[in-house]
């Protein structure tokens, strides 16, 4: 009997052991839970300020799109007191401003095709081929890339006044190429490198020409990339601004130079301008959220 009960009572004192360990266990890991906790709310200031800062000036531009001028002169205050839409109306009934973006979208989209229409062959070429000096030509297709619009802004202004292309939206269209065209080569270059070479034997066996080939099979297995140079050409040449205000004068003058003309004898129209701006980032707002899982596809694969 007494060793049943030293057994009993050994079995016991294990069992509250375990059962204080088990406590002091809950109770460390409701302590870390609460630390984490914590600290987990303190991490969401600084998303937090880092997001206003980014939002502050799209909702200061909007803000002020719809106060008089009177009202962004003589006070600053968080929304407008009397919201007027008479800039908006500025906008779309002044020829000077609606084809200011008639113009931007114009050449914008041009140089969008030309861009990829010139770089598919060449990135294809770069993918699939190797010859002397390859990689060197691709590497200087990006110099271009490196150096700033105004370096080119005079020789473009001289050969195009000699070939009377000045103010027209094509001019625009070919200056911009001179940096689209090596960027998108650049990317349209890593998608196809992507792409197995089998697939081009295989559609030759099958009777493919190449450019039904290329048309019917390989553009649609890299319609990422096609997408992801699309957005960057439209967004240079979307915001471009010197180069486009150089070679325009009023029939092709784009939105950007527009804004750049709005001090009159009166002074500097604020409403207006903020207006305009606001209506400048709708069409990139447009093409980043149809663009947005082509870009996000290119950055998982390491392509952008």
């Amino acid at each position: 009997m007494t060793g049943a009960n030293e057994r009993a009572d050994r079995v016991s004192e294990t069992t509250a052991a375990g059962k204080l360990a088990s406590t002091l266990s809950q109770d460390q890991v409701a302590r870390l839970m609460r630390k984490r906790g914590e600290e987990s709310r303190w991490w969401w200031i600084v998303p937090t300020i880092y997001i206003v800062v980014l939002l502050l000036p799209i909702y200061w531009l909007i803000n002020m799109s719809f106060k008089t001028n009177a009202e962004i002169v003589s006070s600053l205050t968080l929304y407008p007191h009397q919201p007027t839409l008479a800039n908006y109306v500025t906008i779309f009934t002044d020829a000077s401003w609606y084809s200011g973006y008639i113009n931007s979208i114009t050449y914008v989209v041009m140089n969008m095709v030309i861009s990829v229409a010139a770089a598919l062959p060449a990135a294809y070429a770069f993918s699939r081929y190797r010859f002397l000096g390859d990689k060197h030509l691709f590497f200087w297709l990006l110099t271009n890339r490196m150096a700033p619009p105004a370096v080119f802004a005079l020789p473009f202004f001289q050969l195009y006044s000699a070939f009377g292309l000045i103010d027209t939206h094509i001019a625009v269209a070919l200056a911009h190429c001179l940096f689209n065209v090596p960027l998108a080569v650049w990317i349209l270059e890593g998608f196809m490198s992507g792409v197995p070479k089998e697939i081009d034997e295989t559609a030759y066996i099958d009777g493919y020409s190449f450019p039904r080939f290329f048309v019917r099979i390989f553009m649609p297995l890299i319609a990422s990339g096609i997408g992801v140079a699309c957005f960057f050409c439209f967004m240079f040449s979307w915001v471009e601004l010197l180069i486009a205000r150089t070679l325009t004068t009023t029939d092709a003058k784009p939105i950007a130079a527009t804004m750049t003309r709005t001090v009159s004898a009166a002074g500097m129209d604020w409403g207006l301008l903020a207006a305009a701006g606001v209506l400048t980032l709708i069409p990139g707002a447009l093409v980043i959220w149809f663009v947005r899982n082509y870009i996000a596809k290119g950055f998982a694969l390491g392509r952008v």
